[in-house]
């Protein structure tokens, strides 16, 4: 049988191991997230000045390309804003315009 104070023990053993588990797991999604914020930076940048002819071994290249690509963002971010107005302003519910699948036979839907 199982002593009281050997179940205890192995409650906080196995308390104490979650933990240090939990800690590990979020030091590794901060290290993942950090990974796909500097690839995405990476790629984008790149992206945003593909073919403008920039030299990047100067500084006025450098500056114009920090430019066009804080543009790039910024137009990125105006985008999803105005997806997201949309989405949000559609009607999603159901009406009685909307004909349910019960009221088809299949000669009307095949056409």
């Amino acid at each position: 049988m199982l002593d009281v104070a050997f179940v205890l023990v192995l409650v906080l053993v196995l308390g104490i191991w979650l933990v240090i588990e939990f800690r590990r797991f979020k030091h590794k999604i901060f290290a993942i997230l950090l990974i796909v914020v500097i690839l995405f930076t990476y790629f984008s940048f790149f992206l945003a000045i593909k073919g403008q002819g920039l030299d990047l071994k100067t500084f006025d290249g450098v500056r114009d390309a920090g430019k066009m690509y804080f543009l790039w963002i910024g137009n990125a971010f105006d985008n999803v804003k105005i997806v997201t107005s949309n989405v949000i302003s559609m009607n999603w519910k159901m009406d009685g315009s909307i004909v349910s699948n019960d009221n088809i036979t299949s000669s009307e839907f095949l056409g």
